[in-house]
């Protein structure tokens, strides 16, 4: 099990905003999960991967991959309150899901 965590090289977002943008991701696709797979996650230890991409467009293709493999995503636009403003598609998270399936869908991204 893994999730993949996706986020936007392009905005040149600071390290504190990156990092609260995959926290957003991370959360609200396993909110979305079904509690059989949010427990085999938790189980094997909530793996993790945090890849890069560069447009918003980008992210929605991939977005479109995992609805189509039925796996569980959330795309993150921000609240403009800091860095960005309102309404910036800044991450997506896929999973969790069986890691294979998330490598069909985010296997070709490089590490952020």
């Amino acid at each position: 099990m893994k999730q993949a965590i996706v986020a936007r090289r392009d905005l040149g977002m600071g390290e504190g905003k990156l990092a609260a943008q995959v926290a957003h991701a991370s959360l609200s696709a396993y909110e979305d999960t079904g509690r059989r797979a949010r427990k085999k996650w938790k189980g094997a230890g909530q793996k993790k991967i945090v890849l890069g991409a560069d447009s918003e467009s980008e992210l929605f293709a991939l977005a479109d991959k995992a609805e189509t493999e039925g796996v569980p995503y959330a795309v993150i636009r921000d609240a403009g309150h800091t860095e960005l403003e309102p309404g910036t598609v800044t991450a997506l998270a896929v999973g969790p899901a069986r890691e294979e399936t998330i490598d069909r869908i985010t296997g070709e991204l490089p590490l952020y």
